[in-house]
């Protein structure tokens, strides 16, 4: 269902190829503004999905395949570029991957996803920081962009731990209505 929040959504994909271009053209701050302007339409989809209640299944497949699409392809761009080493965006597209693969695998097995919460969004912004102060080549980037990499995976784990608490719970409850089934019978 193309709502207002999944067509956001969809225009942070089309941004993609737009920062690609900006960055290779060499316009290194400019790039950072199309970055922003997709974190915008982050905020504004999440935001438009819970307060008009348009949240739906798609949705919160696609905002956080939309997050990690852009944000490797930013960590692809830097390290390109030299601006990052190869160890930390090997650790950020492990991460990144990790999330996607395992989202649509778990999506298309019947699996309920996890949408995005508060500390998966706060490791965005933190992302958005790192990346700020390694266009601008301001001291410490690297040292802040490791913790933000740290952060990163903590997010992940507090994802799986939800993702398996909430499919636990659904399964259980399946359970129990197969089990009372059984007894009428």
């Amino acid at each position: 269902m193309l709502n207002l929040p999944n067509l956001l959504t969809v225009c942070r994909f089309l941004l993609i190829p737009v920062y690609i271009t900006v960055f290779e053209s060499g316009y290194m701050k400019t790039s950072f503004l199309v970055l922003l302007a997709a974190g915008l339409t982050d905020v504004l989809d999440g935001y438009i999905a819970r307060k008009r209640k348009l949240v739906t299944q798609l949705g919160s497949m696609l905002d956080p395949l939309a997050d990690k699409s852009m944000m490797i392809t930013v960590i692809l761009s830097l390290v390109f570029s030299g601006m990052i080493s190869w160890e930390a965006a090997v650790a950020m597209f492990l991460r990144d991957a990790g999330m996607i693969v395992g989202s649509a695998i778990f999506h298309f097995r019947g699996k309920r996803t996890v949408p995005a919460n508060a500390m998966g969004k706060l490791t965005t912004v933190l992302y958005y920081i790192a990346i700020l102060l390694i266009i601008f080549q301001l001291p410490y980037a690297h040292v802040y962009l490791w913790f933000v990499i740290i952060v990163s995976f903590i997010t992940s784990f507090i994802y799986i731990y939800q993702f398996n608490s909430i499919n636990r719970e659904k399964s259980s409850l399946r359970t129990k209505s197969d089990k009372s089934f059984h007894k009428e019978l």
